[in-house]
């Protein structure tokens, strides 16, 4: 699972974007007991959500030119240029060049070759999220592509990711994990679209997953707030209980219950 621990090629930040934050701050406050703190008048109305005073993402209201309402996850990159010409070298685009993020970082947002956005964050005194893996932080991330194996090659050429299958009843789930890090640093997994009924019709995506200590009542919290179960709670031997929602703009995330180590 995803941890703070954080290494070039994981996740260490994730927002959303959305078309109304203050909306998607009662939202995500009723759900997870997230608060809002704006990051002040420099920053374009971005903000963090907070749980018990620790930064579990961020946040902020974009426009329609922005792109449909959305979470995006960041992964570490010791330099962000050097992660945006991989991108480009491995037939993938740019929505936003390198830019400081004040002395916090440097930030750019990218493009996969299928058109899937994700951010890579290059730190400075912010190194990412401040939690992951508790209730109400960001636990494990997944990519839902129609091309699997062009995924991973991308991803492997621009982050150093590595993959792996995973046999389970039915078929073999492919694990993500920093170079060199192997089966214990796997942080998230990348699936095809076709073999998962909730996503057949979908376009390919990044998917979040943040820990829920109880994944039916946030499935109840979330229909009650405004939200779309686009997958209701369902079990996953050894793995955990898990749900896909959606907040009431439309941005997609999951939640799970995980299931306790085996160690």
């Amino acid at each position: 699972m995803l941890t703070t621990r954080f290494v070039d090629g994981a996740p260490n930040w994730v927002d959303v974007g959305t078309p109304d934050i203050e909306g998607a701050v009662s939202f995500y406050g009723g759900l997870f007991g997230w608060r809002f703190q704006p990051a002040g008048p420099a920053a374009g109305g971005y903000g963090f959500f907070q749980l018990d005073g620790r930064t579990v993402a961020g946040g902020m209201q974009t426009a329609p030119a922005q792109g449909p309402p959305s979470w995006t996850v960041y992964f570490q990159s010791p330099d962000a240029e050097a992660g945006v010409r991989a991108a480009e070298q491995a037939h993938g685009g740019v929505v936003q060049r390198p830019m400081d993020v004040a002395d916090q970082g440097r930030m750019a947002i990218l493009t996969d070759k299928a058109g899937v956005p994700f951010g890579i964050w290059q730190p400075g005194r912010t190194a990412g999220i401040d939690v992951a893996g508790d209730p109400g932080s960001l636990c494990w991330v997944e990519l839902y592509t129609a091309d699997l194996p062009a995924a991973a090659a991308f991803y492997r050429a621009v982050l150093g990711l590595e993959t792996f299958g995973v046999p389970f009843p039915g078929g073999v789930y492919t694990t993500v994990n920093p170079a060199g890090g192997g089966e214990d640093s796997m942080f998230g997994g990348m699936v095809p679209l076709a073999d998962d009924p909730a996503e057949a019709d979908a376009d390919p995506y990044w998917l979040a997953y943040f820990e829920a200590e109880d994944t039916d009542a946030t499935v109840a919290d979330a229909e009650r707030l405004g939200g779309t179960v686009r997958m209701p709670a369902t079990d996953v031997p050894g793995v955990g209980r898990i749900a896909k929602l959606a907040d009431p703009y439309g941005a997609r995330f999951a939640v799970i219950k995980s299931a306790p180590s085996q160690e």
